[in-house]
């Protein structure tokens, strides 16, 4: 068994594809009846149709699970942010850990949780 996608319920999707192409780089590889598989297999899926599939009115949570994405250049997706044209909300500010890793964790315009950290080489403990 492999783990093929990941599915975010949306509210807006076309504000979703935007946000995760602008700030993450991911491309629609697929999309059909308010459903979009993005590239690296996140599925993004709007509300009603979610809603419909279970039966009942779907509630968010609160930090109870997060994405994370590694990027090479993390001073350079900050700028991305704060140059992105609608408020982006953060969990957390820029962290450096002891070891030297440094993170970013934002929400999605749905209120998932990202974490954004530098590429790092685990046998070394270095940030790249």
């Amino acid at each position: 068994m492999k783990l093929k996608n990941i599915l975010l319920v949306v509210d807006d999707i076309d504000r979703s594809i935007e946000f995760y192409h602008n700030l993450f780089g991911l491309d629609t590889a697929v999309r059909f009846e308010g459903n979009v598989i993005l590239t690296e297999g996140l599925v993004l899926q709007e509300r009603k149709i979610w809603d419909n599939l279970i039966g009942k009115r779907s509630v968010r949570g609160d930090g109870d699970a997060e994405l994370y994405f590694e990027e090479n250049n993390l001073d350079h997706f900050l700028e991305k942010l704060e140059h992105y044209p609608k408020p982006v909300r953060y969990l957390t500010p820029l962290t450096e850990y002891e070891w030297g890793k440094r993170v970013v964790r934002i929400y999605d315009p749905d209120g998932h949780v990202i974490e954004v950290g530098e590429v790092n080489d685990l046998k070394s403990g270095k940030t790249m």
